[in-house]
Formats: C-alpha cells, structure tokens, sequence
C-alpha cells in the first residue's frame, strides 16, 4: 500500500486508488462533476484538480491520477484554489442562470460547489450558449442548456444499463447530449441518470415544479414493485408521497432504482379504496357495490364463516403486502379452527419445504463473482432489473452465462440454448463442460422456470455440479452457494416463512371451498374459482381484486404503514411509515383486529409492537435485519420432469401491480415504450 501525504497527514492508500480516493480517506472533501464511484474515470470536468509532488508544477486532475509512493498532495494551496475557481468559472460561461425555477435548486451540486469554490462573480459578459431540448421520454426532462457536458448519464447507460442510448453530438462548442435520434430511452433504469446529473440540465418529468426539497419529510422505506428490495426514500408533503429516492446499500439495490419503483408513487392517490363497500343481495341494485359501515361488513363476515361451520375460512396474501399483515390473518385464522393460508395467488405450488430451495443463495452481491450462469425461465430485465445489473457485472468479468427460454434482448453477452424446459435434463456438452471447470457456478430459476417445473430439475442439476461449495476469496476460504431462485412479488419470501404455501398451492384454497375467502390485497387470484365463497377483499387500490369482491375494507399501501419485509434473497428490511391512509382506510393489521373482536376471539396483540413481537417470538428471523437463515439446499427429486415450452409471466413491466396500474406516469410508459403509441402533448 503506497504511503502519501495529504495535507501533511500521512496515510495508506490502498493499491490502485486514485489520489481523489486517497485524499476522501483522509477527510478531505473534493468537489467533482464528472466522477463518480461507480462509473467509469472521465477526468473532463476538471473540477477535482490538486497541487501533487513530485510531478510537474501545476494543478492536475486527482480523479484520474493513481496514488502512487510518496506522493505529497496539497488539497488547500492557492494554486488549488485558483484553480478551482478558474474551473467554475468556465462551467458557468454558458450555464444558465435560472436556479430559482430548476427543480434540482436546493440539492445541485453546481449550485453547492460554485458557491462553495466560485470566485463570487463574473468576468463573462458575452451571449451564452443555447442548446434545444432534446426528447427522453415521459420519464426524463430536459434542459439541455444548463449540461456541462460531464458525461454521467452516457457512461451509466453503457456501463450500467449496458444500452448505449444516450451518447455526445459534435465537438468542442458545439458538444450536445442526445438520444441519438431522441427518441425516448427505453430501458428500466433511466430515470438514475437524473440521480446523476450535477446540474438541473436531467430532471424528473412527472415531479417537474412540484416541489423543493426543504418542503419534504423523508422517510426510509423498502420498494414493493419487485422481490429485489431496494432501498429506497419516500418524500412527501402533506398526505402525499411526491416521489421516491434510492437509498445506497451495496447489497441490495448499491445506489440505483428501477423506473417502476421511482415513479409508480403517483398512483398511491389514485383509484383508492377509501371506504367500506358492499355487495347488495336483493333490490334494484342487487349484485353491485353499495357503501357500508365497519360494523354490517363485520357483522356479514362472521355470518358467512359462522354458516360454513369452523375452520371455513381461508386468506390469500397479495404480492405487495407486508409481513405483520400477514401474521395477523394467520393469527386469526388460527383461532377460527384454519390453516388455510396461500401467497402464490398464480396457481404455482413448488415446493417450499426448505426457504435454501426457493431463495437468491449467492446473495445479490455474490451473484457478480459467479463464473458460468445458467438461467431458466427468468426475463430479468423485466423482473428484477437490479438483479440484470448485478449479471452485467459478472458477464464483463468473464462469465459464461446460458439462457433457457424465450430469447429477449440481453444487457450482456450470453447463449439461448432453446425455449424448452426439457432442456434441463440434456444440456450440451460445452454447457456442462464451462460448469465443470467453473470455481464459482451458479443457477437462476425464474418466475417462468418455476411454473414450468423446473424447481426440482435445477435442484438435481445443482447437486451434481456441486453448486454449495468452499471457494477460495479475498479472506480465505468462503462459503458459495449457486443456486437461485428469483420471485417477482415482495411478499412472497415472508409469506413463505409464515406459512403461507399449501402443499398443492392456491389449488388446495380452492379444493377446500372455504365459506368466506380473505383476499390481503391479492390482485392476480382467480375469483371466478371461490363463487360460492364470500369474498372479503382487504386492499388499497380498486383493481381486479375489488372488482370481484363481495366486501371491500380499504387498506393501507406499503407507503402507510410499518412493516417487514423479505426479499428474494431472504434478506429481512423494515419500511417506515410515510403519510396517513386517506378516508376511512386503515392498516391492515387493524382491521383484522377489529374482525377478532367481532368474531369474539382473542388473537393476542393490541398494538402493532404487541404484534411484531408475537411475530418475532413465532418465526425469529423476522425479527434481525439481515439474511435469514435458509437452512441446507435439497437435493431434488428427478420426477416430475420439466417440459414444455416456457413462457415469462410478465408483458408489461411497467403495470404489474395495482398501485403501478393507477399511476398516470406508468400508464403513459407502458403506452409509449411497450405498445409504441405516440403521446401528444396538451398543445396537440
């Protein structure tokens, strides 16, 4: 490790760090444009020049200079400081100064550092520069004037979306940043660049003039639109979340966001269920939805169950709900005599009896050290675009990666090997022979595999290629485990680990005929399979769930509440509440508090802490953030055996929920870049 001084504080640099690098370990803040950790080094910008010796006697760029034996840095010279302020007043030549109406004003790197390292005033009186704007989509606002030309948004697309969309124009003066032919950028992760532009020249489209940054309650919180579990901010104002923010966790989600989960927020006000509603029996409305009070749903409720006979009633767990709702309805479920309980609301029934058989093993950060890849059934670009980023990774250091589906346009270089899932059990021998020699090997079965059943075939496969191993890492030796199992509902982990898959899936639900029929937000069930039950949907949006509901009792979304959840990983995250539920909605766990005391029950908590901890006590790894413990891999059963031609459940990433279906911004990005409408403006 080289030794430099910086500032005439001596410290270890770590090998092939930069001298940007050496100078934040040391404590000392660099400003910066155009670097960034996780991109590639530009050294364009110019902004992070330091005074080093030896070397020659004038500022250099730290960004892209390594730290190398010896090296005296100096951070706070007057050559470092002129020149920074030389830097900023080039910057701000053409720059426009409109801050007071740029919706990054208040959060602007150009806005800190020029106050912080700019002379204070202008010696440029010339016309400035002007630039068009230019077209990204319904996600991305231009004003393409203010760019510096600092190159982030083109090396996050090429680098880490790997779609090499946006790119320069011209040279020099005249340099722009387009869209080659603006057309709107068409990947799951554009929205980042707008989390990367320094300057207001990128911002959000559908939270344009909204609002300021100072006006906002921040709260931490867990994205629901995927099993990944990003980490995420939710910014409100009032009773509205106003947009989301990726937070940074370099094992989940590092610092990025799908679109989805960025902009899916606005339909949280939209098609609420803010009131009780009930299905009229007789009359002239007979058959439709009329409003009720708490008390006849209850009452109905306990009626119907009580009609059944004991233990006649089931619950369905929706893909966005949380853990403690779901243990509420267990609970309760557990005092009428049931054990009803279901969260693949699909009709998939995979084993479940080991969460090491269903989970994301190699960890999300692993994922990028495996070596040879085999995907069955997954399109993950749709499914788990975070996860696609990780498989970027790997790919670019060498691993041989196989797909086993319907071929989809790839971030990274890879082989389709056929759209059967029989091809599980006759790979091609060079398939076989990159597994044999692979140090880290790695499955994938996704939402396609699973439903072609092809679980157990993986399993099986996983065992002979000895996929749970010691391997050799930067610490010794490490514990590997390949096998991989990617979910697209953020419930589904949790609602596993309490209970909720039946032996047969939704299925032995339906075989059972239960009396009344508890739907905890369940959206993609088939109704039509429960007409003799009574169907009490307990849920946040009106979407299908609503629709064939005979009792609705609104609900809070994932933003209104507390709550736990796990991710395809097993990783347990605690979301906090954002805003209250409008109208008359409440918390799920709430409302199946009220239905104990109406059924005359005691389920043993009063509080939603009473209720945690009686979570906590009955399935302990709920209550450690962190990597559950999954238990040893199966080993597989070689019967059945996968067949047939796999398809992927998802046609439209941009509305799989209910919450992304009422948001006017997916309906719009679905529209333009999955169906190919073209959107007029207002003035059109």
């Amino acid at each position: 490790m080289p030794k430099v001084t910086v500032d005439g504080q001596e410290i270890d640099a770590p090998e092939g760090a930069t001298v940007l690098q050496a100078c934040e370990l040391a404590g000392k803040e660099i400003p910066r444009f155009c670097y960034h950790e996780r991109l590639s080094i530009a050294g364009n910008c110019r902004m992070c020049l330091l005074e080093v010796k030896p070397g020659p006697p004038k500022p250099q760029a730290s960004c892209a200079l390594p730290a190398t034996e010896g090296q005296e840095i100096r951070t706070d010279s007057e050559m470092v400081r002129a020149a920074r302020e030389g830097v900023m007043e080039f910057l701000l030549i053409n720059h426009p100064l409109d801050c007071p109406i740029c919706d990054q004003g208040g959060e602007c790197d150009l806005q800190d550092q020029s106050m912080y390292y700019g002379r204070g005033a202008t010696r440029y009186h010339e016309n400035k520069r002007a630039v068009t704007e230019k077209y990204m989509g319904p996600l991305i606002k231009t004003i393409m004037t203010r760019c510096i030309h600092c190159t982030r948004c083109v090396r996050f697309s090429e680098e880490i979306a790997g779609v090499d969309e946006i790119g320069a124009l011209y040279r020099g003066e005249d340099m722009q940043i387009t869209t080659y032919l603006e057309q709107a950028a068409q990947h799951e992760l554009s929205a980042n660049v707008i989390d990367l532009c320094p300057v207001g020249a990128l911002t959000s489209r559908p939270y344009s003039f909204e609002a300021r940054p100072w006006e906002l309650k921040k709260t931490l919180s867990i994205d629901v639109s995927d099993a990944v579990g990003a980490n995420i901010r939710l910014d409100s104002r009032g009773r509205e979340v106003m947009r989301a923010l990726p937070r940074i966790n370099d094992d989940v989600n590092e610092e990025w966001l799908s679109d989805k989960a960025r902009y899916q927020v606005d339909g949280l006000t939209r098609r609420r269920l803010d009131s009780v509603w009930m299905r009229a029996v007789s009359g002239e409305r007979a058959g439709k939805l009329e409003q009720a009070s708490w008390q006849d749903a209850f009452d109905a409720i306990v009626k119907a169950a009580k009609q059944g006979g004991e233990g006649s009633i089931a619950a369905v767990a929706g893909d966005l709900v949380d853990c403690e709702t779901m243990f509420a309805a267990k609970r309760l479920l557990a005092e009428l005599g049931s054990d009803k309980l279901e969260g693949r609301q699909t009709g998939l029934d995979y084993d479940c009896s080991s969460l090491a058989g269903i989970a994301f093993n190699s960890t999300l950060a692993g994922i990028e050290t495996a070596d040879a890849i085999l995907i069955v059934g997954s399109q993950i670009r749709h499914e788990a675009p975070l996860i696609n980023v990780r498989l970027r990774k790997a790919a670019k250091r060498g691993a041989k990666i196989f797909l086993i589906g319907p071929e989809w346009d790839t971030t990274f270089a890879c082989e389709f090997l056929g759209e059967d899932a029989g091809l599980l059990h006759e790979l091609p021998s060079h398939v076989a022979d990159a597994f044999k020699d692979a140090a880290r090997p790695a499955i994938i079965v996704g939402p396609g595999g699973l439903a072609a059943n092809a679980l157990h075939p993986a399993l099986v496969l996983a065992n002979e290629w000895n996929l749970v191993r010691d391997v050799d890492g930067p610490d010794g030796k490490e514990a590997w485990n390949g096998f991989n199992v990617i979910h697209t509902a953020a419930a589904r982990m949790g609602a596993v680990m309490l209970g909720y898959a039946q032996k047969g899936g939704i299925k032995d639900v339906v075989d059972a005929a239960p009396a009344v029929l508890l739907s905890l937000g369940a959206d993609s069930l088939d109704y039509s399979k429960f007409d003799n039950s009574l169907k009490v949907y307990i849920g946040h949006h009106g979407d299908a769930g609503a629709h064939a509901a005979d009792i609705i009792l609104p609900a809070a979304s994932y933003a209104e509440k507390d709550g736990t959840y796990v991710n395809t990983e097993g990783r347990v995250q605690f979301a906090e509440k954002a805003v209250f539920a409008p109208g008359d909605a409440r918390e799920d766990w709430t409302i199946l508090r009220a239905l104990a005391d109406a059924f005359g029950v005691t389920v043993g908590f009063d509080s939603f802490a009473q209720l945690q901890s009686a979570m906590i006590e009955a399935v302990p790894a709920l209550g450690e953030e962190g990597l559950a413990p999954l238990g040893k891999l199966p080993k597989g059963k070689k019967t059945p055996k996968a067949k047939g031609a796999i398809t992927y459940p998802i046609t439209d990433p941009y509305l799989t929920n209910p919450i992304a279906r009422a948001s006017e911004t997916m309906q719009r990005c679905s529209a333009e870049l999955v169906h190919g409408e073209e959107l007029l403006e207002a003035a059109e």
